[in-house]
């Protein structure tokens, strides 16, 4: 079994809940604005860090993130961009298995033509109404359980 934990818009705030919800995965995906650097580095304490650059995401070393990034994990095979509307691949036809995505600050878990689709919210500072929240995928054999958390309530 594999653990993989979900943040998204943190935008230069790692809040101490989501940084313990993460303790204990095998890798941390960051589906961007990220907002500094110093995230990254707090994330990478805890487990290796594939993160993709955000809209919002600037100076040197969030410039230099990708805007997209594949990757394998047990078996599962996982695509990451930060906004949704930007995919520019038909994951099915790819082989992708999960696309990750963050931007809309909205959690969101949903299966389309075979590939589940996670947004694991916003976990930085609040926007509008939005909950704050993280999430994580369990991979256990070919099945892929997601889990979203609420950090504030």
């Amino acid at each position: 079994m594999l653990r993989i934990g979900l943040i998204s818009d943190t935008h230069g705030l790692l809040r101490p809940a989501a940084a313990d919800f993460l303790q204990g995965c095998a890798r941390i995906i960051h589906a961007g604005d990220v907002g500094d650097a110093a995230i990254l580095e707090a994330l990478a304490s805890i487990a290796p860090v594939i993160a993709v650059r955000g809209n919002n995401d600037r100076g040197a070393v969030l410039e230099d993130l990708p805007e997209t990034a594949r990757t394998e994990l047990a078996g599962v095979r996982l695509y990451v961009l930060h906004d949704l509307k930007q995919l520019a691949i038909d994951p099915a036809a790819a082989g992708v298995n999960v696309v990750v995505s963050g931007h809309s600050h909205r959690p969101l878990v949903e299966e389309r033509a075979g590939v589940l689709y996670v947004n694991p919210g916003s976990a930085g500072r609040r926007r509008f109404k939005l909950p704050i929240c993280v999430g994580e995928l369990v991979v256990d054999g070919r099945e892929v359980i997601p889990r979203l958390v609420e950090l504030d309530g």
